[in-house]
């Protein structure tokens, strides 16, 4: 009863479109909303199927669709008897959805209504300003911890210029910044000790990479295999390099094919928050910064 009701609304919604088209009683602002329905309507299926493959529903949800191919089919072929149990069948599908997924609905809903998700459809960058900032105190934490421990360390973090032939030469993570899991991949014995870890969208990307070395016939001849590496990505691409000598537990940072050398922590966050966040101009700032540009250059002509 359902299905035939549904089916009739398809049919004639169908109809009527098929007839304004041919009819040519469109305009332009309709090719735009339609086009603009299947682009939104493709994004959702697409959304929906790449959050279901990372849960344990995606199995169930393939047979699903193998009972919807063979349901079409069915009718196609003229199987009356089975088309019939597959369309009774799919009648109440919607409400076995339901109750099957409800765990996973339940999740896409809290991770969709965050204001994180939100801020990030809408475009607002507040909130990954945010995220940002966290994760470099996040780094520096995991810095100090392996200075005091005297572990050596690689961290490369990824800016404007991209590294993705860095990141293919390691073990791909892409696992969220925590202190606690940058201390335990840099812990000596361990399998993804040896190399740099590379920080990219605000994940870390991969571990145990390798970097270009440095050759440059002017730097330190003390300055060990790490700091070689670190100057050389940093001067191939844009990245930001931590550095944690093991001999020494000293922090340092590689920056343009320069090494900023032995920096406490404060002077840790403050590098890499101003390197590494571009925090928008307000207004009013705008207008004091220009207006002392112009008393600048009043003061010059006179």
């Amino acid at each position: 009863m359902m299905s035939t009701s549904v089916d009739k609304i398809n049919q004639q919604f169908i109809t009527d479109m098929i007839q304004k088209f041919t009819n040519g009683d469109v305009g332009l602002f309709t090719y735009l909303t339609v086009f603009l329905d299947i682009v939104i309507v493709l994004f959702i299926l697409m959304k929906a199927v790449t959050m279901l493959k990372k849960t344990r529903a995606w199995q169930l949800f393939k047979g699903i669709m193998i009972i919807i191919v063979i349901t079409f089919i069915s009718g196609v072929l003229n199987l009356t008897l089975l088309n019939y149990i597959l369309t009774s069948v799919m009648s109440y599908g919607a409400i076995m959805l339901l109750i099957v997924f409800q765990p996973e609905l339940r999740r896409g809903l809290e991770q969709l209504g965050t204001t994180n998700r939100i801020s990030r459809i809408l475009g607002m960058d507040q909130d990954l300003i945010a995220k940002k900032k966290e994760n470099i105190y996040k780094i520096a934490i995991a810095a100090v911890e392996l200075s005091k421990r005297k572990i050596g360390a690689l961290i490369v973090i990824e800016r404007d210029i991209k590294i993705q032939d860095i990141i293919s030469t390691g073990i791909v993570m892409n696992s969220e910044i925590s202190p606690q899991l940058l201390v335990n991949i840099f812990e000596p014995n361990t399998p993804l000790h040896d190399g740099a870890v590379i920080i990219s969208d605000n994940k870390i990307a991969a571990a145990s990479c390798m970097l270009p070395l440095a050759d440059d016939k002017d730097i330190a001849r003390e300055l060990g295999t790490r700091h070689r590496a670190a100057i050389g990505i940093s001067k191939e691409a844009d990245a930001l390099v931590v550095v944690v000598s093991e001999e020494t537990g000293r922090i340092s940072i590689a920056k343009d094919g320069t090494l900023i050398a032995d920096v406490r922590e404060d002077v840790l966050k403050k590098i890499l928050i101003k390197n590494l966040i571009k925090e928008p101009i307000h207004p009013t700032k705008l207008r004091k910064a220009e207006d002392v540009i112009k008393e600048k250059e009043e003061n010059e002509n006179k």
